[in-house]
């Protein structure tokens, strides 16, 4: 995917365990992991805004895009 999700690098950065921010989002441990490895296809900008409060830092130090790393079959024959 294109996308690409830093929350663990800005958990390392801030000191944070997964398991307060998921509390602090509501969220299950379990979410966030998918959502740490980039396993989901959306967030609601609720959960991200709590993941954001918790953190202090934007949306942009948690998502970044990198071109050519598309998904499989994207380029598919036509």
């Amino acid at each position: 995917m294109a996308i690409v999700v830093r929350l663990d690098v800005m958990l390392a950065l801030r000191k944070a365990r997964s398991r307060e921010l998921a509390q602090f989002v509501g969220i299950t441990e379990s979410n966030l992991s998918l959502l740490k490895s980039g396993r989901v296809r959306g967030v609601r900008f609720e959960t991200l805004s709590k993941i954001c409060e918790f953190l202090q830092c934007q949306p942009g130090d948690l998502l970044a895009y990198e071109p050519g790393d598309e998904e499989e079959g994207a380029s598919g024959a036509e």
